[in-house]
Protein backbone atom coordinates (compact mmCIF):
# COMPACT_ATOMS: atom_id res chain seq x y z
CA UNK A 1 0.00 0.00 0.00
CA UNK A 2 1.44 3.23 -1.52
CA UNK A 3 1.82 6.19 1.46
CA UNK A 4 0.12 9.75 -0.30
CA UNK A 5 4.48 10.82 -0.02
CA UNK A 6 4.84 7.64 -2.18
CA UNK A 7 2.89 8.54 -5.39
CA UNK A 8 3.93 11.87 -5.41
CA UNK A 9 6.79 13.13 -7.79
CA UNK A 10 10.53 12.76 -7.16
CA UNK A 11 11.93 16.37 -6.89
CA UNK A 12 11.18 20.00 -6.02
CA UNK A 13 7.76 20.05 -4.68
CA UNK A 14 5.39 22.60 -6.48
CA UNK A 15 3.78 24.14 -3.70
CA UNK A 16 5.37 23.11 -0.17
CA UNK A 17 2.69 24.97 1.83
CA UNK A 18 -0.38 23.01 -0.32
CA UNK A 19 -1.84 22.41 3.42
CA UNK A 20 -5.26 23.32 3.13
CA UNK A 21 -6.41 20.60 5.39
CA UNK A 22 -4.31 21.81 8.56
CA UNK A 23 -5.90 24.61 10.53
CA UNK A 24 -4.40 28.58 9.59
CA UNK A 25 -2.65 29.05 12.63
CA UNK A 26 -0.70 25.09 11.90
CA UNK A 27 -0.46 26.37 8.24
CA UNK A 28 1.45 29.93 9.53
CA UNK A 29 3.31 28.06 12.29
CA UNK A 30 4.68 25.38 9.54
CA UNK A 31 5.47 28.10 6.80
CA UNK A 32 7.42 29.51 9.47
CA UNK A 33 9.76 27.08 9.66
CA UNK A 34 10.00 26.19 6.47
CA UNK A 35 10.70 30.00 5.79
CA UNK A 36 13.24 30.18 8.13
CA UNK A 37 15.16 27.42 7.33
CA UNK A 38 15.33 28.67 3.33
CA UNK A 39 16.86 31.65 5.08
CA UNK A 40 19.16 30.10 7.05
CA UNK A 41 20.46 27.61 3.92
CA UNK A 42 20.70 30.90 1.63
CA UNK A 43 22.69 32.96 3.87
CA UNK A 44 24.90 29.77 4.39
CA UNK A 45 25.56 29.29 0.54
CA UNK A 46 26.30 33.37 0.24
CA UNK A 47 28.76 33.37 2.66
CA UNK A 48 30.36 29.93 2.49
CA UNK A 49 33.51 31.47 1.16
CA UNK A 50 33.95 33.80 3.84
CA UNK A 51 34.61 31.07 6.33
CA UNK A 52 31.94 32.59 9.09
CA UNK A 53 28.70 30.81 10.25
CA UNK A 54 25.38 32.27 10.97
CA UNK A 55 26.30 31.85 14.99
CA UNK A 56 29.53 34.02 14.45
CA UNK A 57 28.01 36.41 12.36
CA UNK A 58 25.16 37.55 14.86
CA UNK A 59 27.61 37.59 17.77
CA UNK A 60 29.48 39.92 15.80
CA UNK A 61 26.46 41.55 14.90
CA UNK A 62 25.20 42.16 18.91
CA UNK A 63 28.58 42.56 20.04
CA UNK A 64 28.60 45.66 17.19
CA UNK A 65 25.46 46.98 18.31
CA UNK A 66 26.49 46.81 22.19
CA UNK A 67 29.99 47.22 22.46
CA UNK A 68 31.49 47.01 25.94
CA UNK A 69 28.63 44.31 26.66
CA UNK A 70 29.58 41.12 29.20
CA UNK A 71 29.80 37.71 28.02
CA UNK A 72 26.45 36.90 29.89
CA UNK A 73 24.34 39.92 28.14
CA UNK A 74 25.95 38.50 24.74
CA UNK A 75 24.29 35.13 25.87
CA UNK A 76 21.12 36.84 27.04
CA UNK A 77 20.95 38.95 23.10
CA UNK A 78 21.29 35.83 21.36
CA UNK A 79 18.80 33.55 23.72
CA UNK A 80 22.09 31.20 24.24
CA UNK A 81 23.58 29.56 26.88
CA UNK A 82 26.74 31.71 28.65
CA UNK A 83 29.05 28.82 27.84
CA UNK A 84 28.22 28.18 24.24
CA UNK A 85 28.44 32.49 24.05
CA UNK A 86 31.73 32.46 25.70
CA UNK A 87 33.22 29.56 23.81
CA UNK A 88 31.87 30.99 20.69
CA UNK A 89 33.89 34.85 21.94
CA UNK A 90 36.64 32.71 22.24
CA UNK A 91 36.87 31.43 19.18
CA UNK A 92 36.43 35.10 17.64
CA UNK A 93 39.04 36.27 19.57
CA UNK A 94 41.25 33.74 18.47
CA UNK A 95 40.38 34.77 14.76
CA UNK A 96 41.08 38.18 15.57
CA UNK A 97 37.29 39.43 15.16
CA UNK A 98 36.42 39.94 18.96
CA UNK A 99 38.59 41.53 21.90
CA UNK A 100 37.62 41.08 25.77
CA UNK A 101 38.77 43.67 27.91
CA UNK A 102 38.56 44.67 31.81
CA UNK A 103 35.64 46.49 32.59
CA UNK A 104 36.27 49.35 34.84
CA UNK A 105 33.26 49.26 36.57
CA UNK A 106 33.29 45.66 37.67
CA UNK A 107 36.87 44.03 38.21
CA UNK A 108 34.98 40.45 38.12
CA UNK A 109 33.63 41.11 34.42
CA UNK A 110 35.39 41.30 31.20
CA UNK A 111 33.64 43.28 28.08
CA UNK A 112 33.33 42.26 24.45
CA UNK A 113 33.99 44.52 21.59
CA UNK A 114 34.48 44.22 18.10
CA UNK A 115 38.37 44.51 16.60
CA UNK A 116 39.04 46.76 13.26
CA UNK A 117 39.81 43.65 11.80
CA UNK A 118 36.34 42.70 12.23
CA UNK A 119 34.39 45.87 10.76
CA UNK A 120 34.78 45.29 6.86
CA UNK A 121 33.71 41.33 7.10
CA UNK A 122 30.50 43.18 9.07
CA UNK A 123 30.14 45.39 6.27
CA UNK A 124 30.10 42.31 3.95
CA UNK A 125 27.73 40.22 6.00
CA UNK A 126 25.24 43.37 6.13
CA UNK A 127 25.07 43.74 2.44
CA UNK A 128 24.38 40.34 2.12
CA UNK A 129 21.81 40.19 4.60
CA UNK A 130 20.02 43.62 2.97
CA UNK A 131 20.26 41.76 -0.38
CA UNK A 132 18.36 38.91 0.96
CA UNK A 133 16.23 40.92 2.75
CA UNK A 134 15.12 43.06 -0.35
CA UNK A 135 14.28 39.37 -2.22
CA UNK A 136 12.54 38.43 0.56
CA UNK A 137 9.80 41.02 1.15
CA UNK A 138 10.23 41.84 -2.85
CA UNK A 139 6.26 43.20 -3.64
CA UNK A 140 5.52 44.19 0.07
CA UNK A 141 4.39 47.87 0.80
CA UNK A 142 6.12 49.53 3.64
CA UNK A 143 3.08 48.93 5.79
CA UNK A 144 3.03 45.59 5.41
CA UNK A 145 6.38 45.25 6.57
CA UNK A 146 5.33 47.07 9.67
CA UNK A 147 2.26 44.65 10.32
CA UNK A 148 4.34 42.07 9.67
CA UNK A 149 6.91 43.37 11.98
CA UNK A 150 4.22 44.41 14.53
CA UNK A 151 2.37 40.61 13.60
CA UNK A 152 6.08 38.94 14.24
CA UNK A 153 6.82 40.81 17.65
CA UNK A 154 3.37 39.93 19.27
CA UNK A 155 4.22 36.16 17.67
CA UNK A 156 8.18 36.39 19.63
CA UNK A 157 6.35 37.58 22.83
CA UNK A 158 3.38 34.76 22.97
CA UNK A 159 6.51 31.98 22.37
CA UNK A 160 9.27 33.26 24.77
CA UNK A 161 7.01 33.35 27.39
CA UNK A 162 7.37 29.63 27.64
Amino acid sequence: MATEAEDKPMGKLNDPFSMRDESPTRQVGLRMTIVSRLQRNNFDRKVAALNVTRSQWAMIAIVARYPGSTQRTVAEYLEMSEASAGRLIDRLCADGLLERRDRKDDRRARAVYLTEQAKPLLDLLGAIAAESEKRMFAGFSDEEVDRLLDYMTRIYENVSRG
